[in-house]
């Protein structure tokens, strides 16, 4: 009996283990929204499927956003941009690349952007849909990037460089290439840092 009675209340434990846990799941869910840092907390839509994807998924990431274009004299950087986010990405950096056409420069179409990179550039990092990068017109995240830095894209292959914190760190305009050596330094700088 008393083995019964031993057996029964660690069923009892492990089964209100269980249920503590499913409850705390909303309660999980709320603060790890809340720990995305406001300017991540954008939804986007995904280059090669149009699916909403949420910018909080990169939240405790070093992040470099840049605003992409297929027909443009620094259309080079994205092999650049590709090597640094193979070499630094098990360390915790990503590359969020944002298609515009605000300088009349990307293709028509989405699709023909996704085989554009895909093809030309091997290009593996999150690309985005085409985007409004300046003016007034500008998505919100962008918006939200020219508030925090004073400085928004005045043409393509612009960078800002967002800490682990979810705060810019550095701007660097489109004549500044990706593996140049004070884009690379940022980077690794502030991979090294803990928030």
């Amino acid at each position: 009996m008393s083995r019964f009675m031993h057996a029964a209340g660690v069923v009892q434990w492990v089964f209100g283990l269980g249920l503590s846990l499913l409850l705390a799941s909303p309660a999980q869910a709320a603060n790890a929204q809340a720990a995305c840092p406001a300017l991540l907390q954008h939804n986007v839509l995904r280059l090669q499927d149009e699916k909403p994807q949420s910018l909080c998924q990169y939240s405790g990431k070093v992040v470099l956003v840049v605003n992409t274009a297929s027909y443009c004299g620094f259309t080079p950087q994205y092999k650049d941009l590709e090597a640094v986010y193979a070499k630094y990405a098990d360390k915790g950096l990503v590359v969020l690349g944002f298609p515009s056409n605000d300088f009349a420069q990307e293709k028509a179409t989405n699709k023909e952007i996704a085989d554009f990179c895909e093809n030309t550039f091997g290009v593996k990092f999150p690309m985005f849909t085409k985007t409004v990068v300046s003016g007034s017109q500008a998505a919100p995240f962008y918006k939200q990037l020219a508030e925090q830095t004073g400085k928004k894209p005045t043409w393509n292959f612009f960078k800002y460089l967002i800490g682990r914190d979810g705060k810019v760190v550095d701007t660097f305009g489109s004549m500044t290439n990706p593996s140049n050596r004070s884009v690379v330094s940022a980077i690794e700088k502030s991979l090294a840092a803990t928030n």
